[in-house]
């Protein structure tokens, strides 16, 4: 079960007689962006998640008046001289972090405390271990502190009706240790997007097998899973399926009953492209259009099955495919994840080394991006070449570098636009 996004999204431009923008057929996918009904999970699970709801604090943080440090538990104004003559306190117990026994300190007492140990009654400072001798019957105290001085007081942090995660929040390490330190042992967040990454192709093996002549890897269910698993999916790596249209009509359409997105690669271009949009035709409306992009302007996009999932038919070209993947269908996980901006960073860089472009098209070449340490400017040097069949640089890039319609040649020391990708440890 869905619900529709209320995100505005801009106007989908008409199709053009040939080709539709990248901007047209961006558009026209977040349309259909759909987000899983949230869920509640344990906060041990929900970590990446964003938060469903607002978290309200039913409890103060810290919840008592606590030591900040160990050292000796005093009235401040008994202490107020030290630091001109020192004073003498009598050391009338000891307060361990998690006792529970109350104490009351009387005027001109003090009180050893550890680190998070809550407060006896009347004292209002701790003076730390090194502003003192140390002894545990009578302290000699050097320095004086203020009132409040070392000790965390109740409500500090968070109180009582605070707001501690925020609805649309990303989970993270701090947020779980916030939510656990208010009490809450669940909470309500939108779960993952579920994908299926679906690989068309007769001459596709698995890579347990050895490939005869004339057949190649399944590179793409792999390659496009850890994208999508990237992006914030939870994947489903459906593997090679025949192009036998019974088959595979039968396979795409048992993922559109546990998807919110299905990717079909090797579904655009050529006559295999036809025979998986003819197969998928019966589920619904198949857009079978070239966008004015390279790699990859041959792809298709449609609503299909009783939900309307969002499914993209992309070329088998791996690196085409990722290109195609990076550029239309991240975006639509994160919007369905509920990220406010389901785009990435893009910078401005100058260019290294000169590139060529296909005029009429967008281009995403591969490249890296660097640093100026002198100036913080950044640099780009292009990867390869620009043919859609060169995988291994798009292995060492960091970045995809945006290469406008008009373009065609653009010379080195030219400022481009550079899409950030994710970073590799």
């Amino acid at each position: 079960m869905t619900e529709s996004l209320d995100a505005a999204r801009p106007e989908v431009a008409e199709e053009e007689a040939e080709f539709r923008s990248v901007d047209a057929q961006i558009a026209m996918t977040l349309e259909a962006a759909v987000r899983p009904q949230p869920v509640r999970v344990a906060i041990s699970e929900a970590q990446g998640l964003l938060c469903a709801e607002e978290v309200v604090a039913e409890h103060a943080l810290p919840g008592f008046d606590q030591a900040a440090i160990d050292g000796y538990a005093v009235r401040s104004v008994d202490v107020r001289n030290a630091g001109q003559e020192p004073v003498q306190l009598p050391v009338v117990g000891e307060i361990a972090a998690g006792s529970r026994q109350p104490r009351r300190l009387q005027p001109g007492q003090a009180v050893r405390v550890d680190t998070g140990a809550p407060l006896p009654t009347l004292a209002d400072a701790v003076v730390p271990l090194a502003y003192t001798d140390g002894h545990q019957a009578k302290v000699t105290v050097h320095r004086s502190v203020p009132s409040a001085g070392y000790v965390r007081r109740a409500g500090e942090d968070v109180q009582i009706g605070d707001v501690a995660v925020r609805r649309g929040d990303t989970i993270g390490s701090a947020q779980v240790g916030l939510l656990a330190a208010v009490g809450r042992a669940k909470v309500l967040v939108y779960p993952r997007p579920r994908v299926s990454i679906v690989s068309v192709g007769d001459e596709l093996v698995d890579i347990d097998r050895t490939p005869s002549v004339g057949q190649v890897y399944d590179v793409n269910s792999y390659a496009l899973a850890a994208a999508a698993r990237d992006a914030g999916a939870e994947v489903s790596r459906v593997g090679i399926v025949p192009s036998e249209p019974k088959r595979l009509r039968e396979v795409v359409e048992g993922r559109l009953l546990m998807s919110e997105i299905v990717v079909v690669a090797g579904g655009a271009g050529g006559a295999t492209g036809d025979e998986v949009h003819a197969a998928l035709s019966d589920l619904g409306r198949i857009d079978m259009t070239r966008v004015a992009m390279h790699p990859g302007s041959v792809q298709g996009f449609g609503r299909l099955g009783p939900d309307s999932v969002p499914t993209f038919l992309i070329p088998g070209n791996p690196m085409s495919a990722l290109v195609v993947f990076e550029v239309l269908v991240r975006p639509l996980i994160r919007a369905a994840r509920g990220t406010r901006n389901p785009h990435r960073r893009i910078v401005g860089a100058r260019l290294l080394s000169p590139i060529t472009s296909t005029e009429g098209r967008r281009g995403f070449l591969r490249g890296q991006l660097l640093r100026d340490e002198a100036n913080g400017e950044y640099l780009v040097q292009p990867l390869g070449q620009s043919g859609a069949h060169l995988l291994a640089s798009l292995a060492e890039a960091n970045c995809l570098i945006n290469v406008p319609e008009e373009a065609t040649d653009v010379p080195a020391g030219e400022q481009v636009q550079v899409t950030f990708l994710a970073q590799r440890a």
